[in-house]
């Protein structure tokens, strides 16, 4: 079986797009990303241009921030309160790796569990490996995602 995973990922897109037209039509919100990205990491780079891309695409309000290498922790930490208190932004994704002098752990610890996109503050972590309610990170929900709709029943499977 060959997958299309390009045009499985645009009929999300789509599909995300008519749902977000929909949050704007009824509660006047569109959700907001905001993608920080330190240093000049060339595979980060890419990886915050394509989501950028496709949170555009997705009608999704985008933004990315983007620091020097030689950015102060405290600078960063500060951004992201910041964002965490600002209500036009559903979701932060800090892009990983970070340069050696910056605290990931402090960093991850620091995104507001709710805006949490990829899943990785210690409460979410703690809620999804317990069962409880929590945001799903993109990653693996993308690919269950993608998985279903490549087999519709994957029970057993």
């Amino acid at each position: 079986m060959i997958i299309d995973g390009k045009k499985i990922a645009a009929d999300l897109r789509a599909d995300l797009k008519k749902k977000v037209a929909e949050l704007k039509s009824t509660y006047n919100a569109i959700p907001g990303l905001t993608v920080i990205l330190v240093g000049e990491d060339a595979p980060s780079k890419i990886y915050v241009k394509n989501k950028e891309k496709s949170a555009i695409e997705a009608g999704i309000n985008s933004e990315v921030i983007r620091y020097p290498a030689n950015l102060e922790e405290k600078v960063l930490l500060d951004k992201i309160n910041e964002l965490n208190n600002n209500n036009k932004v559903s979701g932060i994704l800090v892009q990983l790796p970070l340069p050696k002098h910056i605290d990931k752990r402090k960093v991850i610890e620091t995104i507001d569990p709710r805006k949490d996109v990829d899943g990785f503050h210690p409460m979410n972590v703690g809620n999804l490996s317990s069962g409880y309610d929590s945001s799903i990170p993109c990653t693996p929900f993308g690919c269950s995602l993608l998985l279903k709709k490549v087999e519709k029943n994957l029970s057993g499977k």
